[in-house]
């Protein structure tokens, strides 16, 4: 089974103890902190709706991304990131289905929150197996995280609901592109095609920013591999 997985029972242990202090800290984002944000928001006269923005918006930079930037830096196999998001998405899912959403960040329209972390894990999971690195898998959950995030804040600051603007894009914009410049050129073209998809109307940005991003920096992995040397 190690052998199939190319996972080892010692990279696990080993992982053990980082992760779960990380397990701790996004359980702490997600059931203390959001809300603060949110009630934060509520205090400074924002609506509820732009105030679950901002909350869910906390919940992107401070466990999701703040994770996804640890990665290469910490984790050693792809198996405890990936157990992490998917109870994460396991966490958020139930109150939905059991109709007790956490009000503070959880929208009754949709279950985006879900597929935040669904994409999160399957793409470090299955990256993994091409760049042992990570950042295959990092910058493509960075343009979600950091990237969707910015543009999510900067709307939101002006418009007070959530909406799509080109100054939100723009933001977005400048924020990938510096994200993708750890992927060479390859990465700084997925961040602008990333920043563009992020504005379609109707689809869920958590899945379709993601996905693009990894089908490009795969597409030049595999066929172009010059594109993809780091700028920095």
């Amino acid at each position: 089974m190690e052998s199939m997985l190319q996972i080892t029972g010692e990279s696990i242990v080993a992982d053990l103890p980082v992760f779960a202090v990380i397990a701790v800290w996004n359980l702490f984002v997600l059931l203390f902190l959001s809300k603060k944000v949110y009630q934060y928001a509520l205090k400074k006269g924002r609506s509820t709706n732009s105030s679950i923005y901002f909350s869910r918006k906390a919940i992107h930079f401070l466990a999701g991304g703040l994770t996804a930037m640890l990665l290469p830096f910490v984790a050693h196999e792809p198996f405890l990131p990936a157990l992490m998001a998917f109870g994460l998405a396991i966490i958020t899912y139930l109150p939905h289905k059991l109709n007790r959403r956490m009000y503070w960040f959880q929208d009754p329209e949709n279950i985006y929150d879900v597929d935040f972390t669904l994409s999160w894990g399957l793409i470090i999971l299955f990256t993994w197996y091409i760049d042992r690195s990570f950042w295959l898998g990092v910058i493509p959950v960075l343009f979600m995280a950091y990237g969707d995030g910015i543009t999510g804040l900067i709307r939101n600051l002006k418009y007070n609901k959530r909406t799509k603007a080109w100054e939100g894009t723009a933001g977005m914009l400048l924020l990938c592109i510096i994200i993708g410049a750890k992927l060479g050129f390859a990465g700084i073209f997925a961040g602008i095609l990333c920043s563009l998809v992020e504005r379609l109307e109707n689809i869920d940005d958590n899945i379709t920013v993601p996905a693009t991003g990894l089908f490009i920096l795969l597409a030049a992995h595999y066929y172009i591999p010059a594109l993809t040397t780091p700028l920095y």
